[in-house]
């Protein structure tokens, strides 16, 4: 089964907390995994930046709601334990623990609204409980953020397909310059589109001293890529005996092709239109950022002596 929303793990966490005793989110992700017969996949299942755990981010929100509402308690570095509230909520024998339980308690409301008024979340206009997200809070922004991270990333492809040959040039000489490759700007710009013939666009630097060389093949193609296209960069770096090659597209790779170069002695690097306007994005080319937010979590080690 897909790993439960942290609401659905409300209930399984106070339970396994029922007992008194401290408790670890190491422990209890074991625990509810092995409850939920989570399979190995879904255990190790990423948040869409890849930071987390999802299981591991669910219960921590689940943890962290019920202590805003005064269920469990932090007791240590890393431990919390069930509180006589939560002993007492379970001896109702609730069939769920989610946000609109939660709202009863005036501490709870007052965390998610800055008021302690619980009315004003606990009913809407009709008296109907409200809709709430299923998703973690992180979740929820890391989810909107790949949305706009596609967003971008679609509009960027476009204009670079869009993009005359030199402007093209410019875009891939800035990138690799960027992510570390062509030593200066200005020895990248004579190596790149210098070359022309034996189906190698470009040659460039792999490090500053140039202690080897990356050949560069560089197309605004709308068709897929398919092998036979591969495999001729692949002769042209035979004929240069060169060792190392980038293919860029800004459509994308036919399966052939990938299978191909994951077969041959050479090194290519296949960057379709997706990949290519990812990188831009990462390395600042052709965007600028509008608006950032940082993430903290408590340093645990920080407070370790108290």
């Amino acid at each position: 089964m897909p790993v439960p929303d942290y609401q659905t793990l409300m209930l399984p966490l106070l339970r396994l907390t029922a007992d008194s005793q401290e408790h670890t989110l190491a422990q209890a992700v074991e625990v509810l995994a092995q409850q939920f017969d989570l399979s190995e996949a879904e255990r190790n299942e990423m948040l869409p930046s890849g930071g987390q755990l999802k299981i591991f981010n669910r219960i921590g929100w689940a943890r962290s709601y019920m202590a805003k509402a005064g269920l469990l308690e932090a007791v240590g570095r890393g431990r919390f334990k069930i509180t006589p509230r939560g002993v007492a909520l379970l001896k109702t024998k609730p069939v769920k623990i989610d946000v609109n339980l939660l709202n009863q308690y005036p501490e709870f409301v007052e965390f998610r609204t800055g008021t302690a008024s619980v009315k004003s979340i606990s009913e809407s206009k009709n008296g109907a409980e409200l809709n709430v997200a299923q998703e973690t809070p992180q979740e929820s922004l890391e989810s909107s953020y790949q949305t706009l991270h596609r967003q971008i990333a679609e509009d960027l492809l476009e204009k670079i397909s869009k993009s005359s040959p030199r402007f093209f040039e410019k875009l891939v000489v800035d990138l690799l310059v960027a992510m570390g490759y062509g030593g200066s700007r200005k020895d990248a710009g004579q190596a790149i589109g210098k070359s022309g013939d034996d189906g190698i666009d470009g040659i460039i630097k792999e490090d500053r001293l140039g202690l080897d060389a990356v050949y560069v093949q560089a197309k605004r193609w709308k068709a897929t890529v398919g092998r036979p296209d591969v495999q001729s960069f692949a002769g042209s770096l035979e004929g240069h005996r060169a060792r190392k090659g980038v293919f860029i597209t800004t459509s994308q790779f036919s399966g052939d092709a990938k299978e191909y170069v994951n077969r041959i002695e050479k090194k290519i690097i296949l960057i379709d239109g997706e990949l290519l306007s990812s990188l831009c994005i990462e390395f600042g080319i052709g965007v600028e950022p509008v608006i950032a937010y940082t993430i903290h979590r408590i340093d645990v080690d920080y407070f370790e002596e108290e």
